[in-house]
């Protein structure tokens, strides 16, 4: 047996605007399933992103987030943080480095990559 993950799904306060947020900046399609309350970032590579309404997120660090692999990691940091991300850090291994940023409601989620 096998699994594939169809999709990872947020909690949040604002599902709506942050499905939208998020489908900017991986190009994916909203589709609401219920508006306001749940609501899916539709993409043609990998697993669907969905994001739920809650009425209490959960503090702190999260402790699943998102891997964003790219070509070009300062124009990919630029531009999401231009649609509103915040960096909140950067780190180094050797023969590799990563950014740290979060949505608009804080998740965090990283960029790898040239």
């Amino acid at each position: 047996m096998s699994l594939d993950v169809a999709m990872i799904t947020f909690d949040c306060s604002d599902p709506d605007a942050l499905a939208g947020w998020w489908a900017e900046a991986v190009g994916g399609r909203v589709n609401a399933e219920a508006p306001g309350e749940f609501v899916m970032v539709a993409r043609e590579n990998g697993p669907a992103l969905g994001f739920q309404r809650v009425d209490d997120p959960t503090p702190g660090k999260n402790k699943v987030h998102l891997d964003l692999h790219t070509a070009d990691k300062e124009a990919e940091v630029t531009r999401l943080v231009e649609l509103g991300a915040r960096e909140t850090g950067r780190h180094q291994l050797p023969g590799f480095d990563w950014v740290v940023l979060s949505d608009p409601e804080g998740n965090a989620f990283c960029i790898v990559g040239g």
